[in-house]
């Protein structure tokens, strides 16, 4: 009896992977996957040198795994077994807390920290070190510092994240944002602050430069959901976020210049708003360099912002306090190119990023 069952069993799942393999073979290639936000991998060239080399084979697995049949449904199996079969609080890292997703980061990297500080350091020594700009510097903190800890995740010693940067950059005066924020400003599936949400983060950081902005927006929302960076990663089904956008007659007035591309461009880019991520609407993405002129400025003020992604969508609340705003991403500028586009002269200067950006060692070359 019981070997009757096992051959039932066997037959059963021969026929099942006879039937996905010819499925994986049939079906087109898919480029892209929503869910992981990235390319997939694609049928590798087949010729007598790549199958010498070996290059095939070790290609064709990765093309085999990222194009098989039913792929996210199986990631999702996967994640609702560990978490509600097996208990597991997270998902190779990845975690949900009230509907909350977040990643797992538990260490201070000393190593990542050093990097961001002689970086700046470099930057601030060959450019503003015996000029008249004001210099400051605020962190934003990650997720993780509303909702490890409090439910019981190993977590990430900010104290210990704080005082190494404040002894690293002891020349510039530190802004502190973190009372002002709350798990309730970030995106559910994403690790970005909602733009709707920092208005008083904007006025904090201008008020503390000297500059006072009491801004007037109109909320919008876009038509279609947003599936943040960590929906993919986590596998479980989860609601859509929605992103919301401020606006008012300054901003739609601002004349914005991406000089990585060449172009001139509007403050939201509403054709990244109907993209594969949608949080690149605000200043276009990941630029390496932004100017925003504002000609209803009742200043004369200017405004550089060292900054990551989360820069992107506070720097246009900033604009009512400057007649300029420069945005530079010291991740894809090399500190050489820097001059080309700013002369620091009597700007405030604010280096603003993430603490998961400062806490990795990769961010910064």
């Amino acid at each position: 009896m019981k070997q009757k069952k096992y051959r039932i069993y066997t037959c059963v799942f021969a026929v099942l992977f006879f039937s996905l393999s010819i499925v994986c073979w049939l079906k087109p290639a898919d480029a892209f996957s929503v869910t992981e936000r990235r390319p997939l991998d694609q049928f590798p060239t087949l010729n007598v040198n790549t199958l010498l080399n070996g290059s095939f084979m070790s290609k064709f697995e990765e093309y085999t795994l990222d194009q098989f049949p039913l792929r996210d449904d199986f990631r999702s199996l996967k994640a609702m077994v560990s978490k509600y079969v097996l208990g597991q609080k997270d998902n190779n890292n990845i975690y949900i807390v009230d509907g909350q997703i977040s990643e797992l980061d538990v260490a201070v990297n000393e190593k990542a920290l050093s990097k961001a500080i002689n970086k700046f350091t470099t930057i601030y020594d060959t450019y503003m070190k015996d000029t008249n700009v004001h210099v400051y510097y605020s962190m934003i903190p990650d997720k993780n510092y509303f909702l490890a800890e409090q439910h019981g995740y190993p977590a990430l010693d900010y104290d210990v994240l704080r005082e190494k940067l404040h002894i690293g950059l002891d020349y510039m005066q530190y802004i502190d944002i973190f009372p002002l924020l709350s798990i309730g400003d970030y995106y559910y599936t994403d690790t970005h602050w909602r733009q709707d949400c920092i208005v008083e983060v904007a006025k904090h950081l201008a008020d503390a430069m000297g500059t006072d902005i009491d801004t007037v927006y109109t909320t919008q929302e876009l038509d279609n959901p947003f599936y943040g960076v960590y929906y993919g990663q986590l596998g479980l089904p989860v609601d859509a976020d929605r992103i919301t956008y401020l606006t008012n007659d300054t901003l739609a007035n601002c004349i914005v210049y991406d000089h990585q591309n060449d172009r001139e461009m509007s403050v939201y880019d509403m054709d990244k708003a109907a993209d594969r991520d949608p949080y690149e609407m605000f200043l276009g993405g990941s630029l390496a360099v932004i100017t925003i002129d504002n000609p209803n400025a009742n200043t004369d003020k200017e405004l550089v912002i060292f900054r990551d992604s989360f820069g992107s969508s506070i720097a246009p609340l900033l604009v009512e306090g400057y007649a300029k705003i420069t945005l530079l991403d010291a991740r894809y500028l090399h500190q050489n190119m820097i001059g080309n586009f700013v002369t620091f002269d009597n700007q405030d200067v604010l280096f603003l990023h993430s603490t998961s950006v400062l806490n990795n060692e990769i961010a910064f070359k």
